[in-house]
């Protein structure tokens, strides 16, 4: 190769290095895109955590509100008495803490209990946190 052609090599080579502004952009916009999806799904799969979280919860209380009916042959009026005890001072006396504090729910609210006769349910306000929704996570028993 003479020294000219080599210089016309060097030149052509030259040229075609790096990437064009529009290059550039267009992978930008991809990664952009990409990100948006991948953050989205990450979001969805932390509230199906909390979800999850909150429905083991519900369970494990429904199965201490049933351990207290079989300790007091009653069920607790309030979910505290699960914690504080009977009411009544005779039965508080024998009476052993089922839990040593009143759980939340996976966002950090409280979790209502309703008693109605000889059943009673367990609810969390869910994602929303408001109570009564679509959303709400619901645990009845017996």
């Amino acid at each position: 190769m003479t020294r000219r052609t080599l210089q016309r090599h060097r030149l052509s080579t030259n040229k075609k290095r790096g990437f064009t502004l529009l290059e550039l952009l267009l992978v930008l916009a991809i990664l952009v895109v990409l990100g948006g999806f991948v953050l989205t799904n990450f979001i969805n799969v932390g509230e199906g955590a909390n979800a999850d979280i909150t429905t083991t919860q519900l369970n494990s209380l429904k199965g201490n509100i049933q351990m207290y009916k079989i300790s007091n042959k009653e069920w607790p009026e309030t979910l505290e008495q699960l914690r504080d005890g009977p009411s009544d001072p005779a039965k508080k006396a024998q009476f052993n803490a089922i839990l040593s504090e009143i759980p939340t729910d996976a966002w950090g609210k409280e979790i209502t209990y309703t008693l109605n006769g000889n059943t009673f349910e367990l609810r969390s306000g869910g994602i929303d946190g408001q109570l009564n929704t679509d959303d709400d996570l619901v645990v009845t028993g017996p």
